[in-house]
């Protein structure tokens, strides 16, 4: 089979073909969930799934390439195609997508010699070993793999770089990226996609990308600059806003099902092709979101829900009818079945789900906790240096790093840090809380007690930048560490293995003796970590909410569930169903400061936060 583009129109073996697309991120949803949301957009009306490759998820050190399990993406476009669905690939290599860094891989950085995201030799050479990696998985599954009579795989369209034109003008960079794409035996059509806005469109493409834009309303303004843009060809959005992302202490998002349904029956009456984004958002679980800074910096939550037409737990939304409503004036649709209409349990499990008692909500008690310092002996490897190293230097990616030095303050003194905190620090001074510095804050000090003992920084990484100039900047204590204006040095320094959580530490806290249920034993003081078991009879997915708790990670049965935040917006974090288990189950919740209670509960139905309304 063929896919081209024509005058007018994508031709598919030459006859005119509009793209009807959703955005599913492999790595935002747990592998044995994957033919289930490709089935769900299929039912909407979608012939087509799209989705970013994270490089950073893949190459996590540098040669050494992960496509296994939830990084599986032959498998996931296997799915597609199985489903009888084409797909879009968007290999970036940057691709923000609210994803730590832009999905670039933190090392690249480390050097501070790599020029990112234009023609720089080493870049130039570490994106092209990246291309090659993905060789073997993209070339056979194009839909001209089979020949001119053959079948074929689903990908249609490829995309090269991501929005560049909101970052640069580099058509060197450009051509060399395009080309490196075609070396690699990729054959589709190549396109770009650019906000229809000042010159966006022209700095980011070449003539031989087919220009598509991104935006989410005003689509009859949008086409018509894209249009003026490019004369021929067809006309697509290639990121159709249908909601937005949350941060960590603003509100949650939504938009109008009905505005956003009548701008894509704007775009639809065009003629256009879309992608709608995102069809289904997904989570970011482990330490993967990302963050913005335009001044102050706001990392992104761990849901990211998007308002889309399929929900965070995958049931269809208000907008998932209101789009196959418009869509069905274009293109036929399939029937829904009785499960996914207005109402419905959202669950495609064929009647099975009248056949199971319904799910209720759940208490767990932590009743097993300890200290974080009790755990350390499994969770770190200490290296010595004079002063603060990195998280880059110590080849930590996310997550958290402890700095440890001793001290003599007799008096006490104040703590600076030279340069910047990324992103936030808990002190403590022989195991006592001390306070936090906040990189939202833009604190830089701190007073310290009278002490003559050890000195500790907690560091989080609380998301890399993935959008702007700050993308691949440094984590850690920017500018080294002083009291009283005398820089401190000989520090020991480890990031705490977290994700996954050691089976060392887990051994740790299951053969803790159970804590009572006396007032006084009912609150736990961080940092700390606890664990708590639970049966279920069933499995299905849930939401851990962690009411009276302030900030830290979650994990179920070993499962890295992300962050948690009291200042939401969200407050529950996604338990996909595959992650549990009928039978026993194993909740573990890593507390920075105190709470108030031991218990949480897996909830039926989730919590992003308050809206703006």
């Amino acid at each position: 089979m063929r896919f081209a583009i024509g005058d007018t129109d994508f031709l598919l073996d030459g006859e005119p073909h509009r793209v009807l697309s959703g955005a599913i991120h492999y790595f935002r949803v747990h592998p044995d969930l994957w033919a289930d949301r490709i089935r769900k957009a299929k039912l909407m009306g979608l012939n087509t799934i799209e989705t970013y490759v994270a490089w950073n998820a893949h190459e996590a050190s540098p040669g050494q390439f992960d496509f296994t399990d939830g990084l599986d993406l032959g498998r996931f476009l296997d799915l597609v195609e199985a489903s009888g669905m084409h797909a879009i690939v968007r290999p970036g290599p940057y691709i923000c997508a609210e994803w730590t860094n832009g999905g670039l891989p933190y090392w690249l950085f480390t050097d501070g010699t790599v020029g990112i995201r234009r023609d720089e030799p080493q870049f130039l050479a570490a994106v092209s070993r990246y291309l090659d990696a993905l060789a073997p998985i993209l070339v056979p599954r194009q839909i001209d793999a089979g020949g001119a009579d053959g079948p074929g795989g689903p990908i249609v369209l490829v995309q090269v770089e991501n929005e560049y034109g909101a970052y640069g003008s580099d058509p060197v960079y450009l051509t060399k990226l395009e080309a490196m794409h075609r070396a690699i035996g990729l054959t589709v059509p190549f396109t770009s996609v650019d906000q229809p806005m000042g010159t966006m469109l022209e700095d980011g493409s070449l003539p031989s990308l087919h220009k598509t834009g991104s935006f989410g309303s005003r689509s009859e303004s949008r086409l018509a600059r894209l249009r003026q843009a490019q004369p021929t060809g067809p006309l697509m959005c290639s990121e159709f806003w249908d909601g937005w992302f949350d941060s960590w202490g603003e509100h949650h998002h939504t938009t109008s099902a009905a505005d956003s349904a009548a701008d894509l029956d704007v775009l639809l009456a065009a003629g256009g092709s879309v992608n709608v984004y995102m069809f289904h958002g997904g989570t970011n679980f482990g330490f993967t979101n990302g963050a913005n800074d335009k001044g102050v910096y706001r990392p992104i939550a761990t849901s990211y829900d998007y308002d889309a037409p399929l929900d965070e737990a995958g049931r269809p939304t208000a907008k998932f009818h209101a789009f196959r409503s418009v869509i069905e004036r274009y293109a036929p649709v399939p029937p829904l079945p009785a499960s996914m209409e207005p109402g419905g349990s959202g669950r495609l499990t064929d009647g099975q789900e009248a056949r199971l008692a319904p799910a209720t909500d759940l208490a767990v008690r932590l009743d097993r906790s300890t200290a974080l310092r009790t755990l350390l002996p499994q969770l770190t490897s200490w290296t010595t240096h004079e002063t603060t190293p990195t998280f880059d230097e110590l080849g930590a990616a996310s997550g958290f790093v402890l700095y440890r030095t001793e001290v003599d303050l007799p008096t006490g003194g104040v703590l600076t840090v030279g340069g910047e905190v990324r992103d936030r620090v808990l002190v403590s001074v022989d195991g006592r809380s001390v306070g936090v510095l906040e990189r939202e804050h833009h604190d830089r000090a701190i007073a310290l007690p009278p002490v003559t003992g050890t000195l500790e920084l907690l560091v989080e990484d609380q998301g890399r930048v993935d959008y702007g100039t700050r993308i691949g900047e440094p984590k850690g204590l920017i500018g080294g560490v002083a009291v009283d204006g005398v820089p401190l040095s000989r520090w020991t320094a480890s990031p705490l293995a977290l994700d996954p959580m050691p089976t060392g530490a887990l051994d740790v806290l299951r053969a803790l003796e159970p804590v009572g249920s006396a007032a006084a034993a009912d609150v736990l003081a961080g940092p700390v970590v606890a664990l708590g078991s639970f049966e279920l009879d069933t499995v299905s997915d849930r939401y851990l909410a962690l009411d009276g708790f302030r900030k830290g990670v979650a994990w179920v049965n070993g499962f890295c569930l992300g962050r948690y935040w009291s200042r939401g917006p969200q407050q529950t974090l996604a338990v996909p169903g595959p992650v549990l288990r009928a039978g026993h189950n194993e909740v573990v919740v890593f507390e920075l400061h105190a709470s108030a209670s031991r218990t949480v509960h897996l909830r039926i139905e989730p919590d992003l936060g308050h809206t703006e309304a």
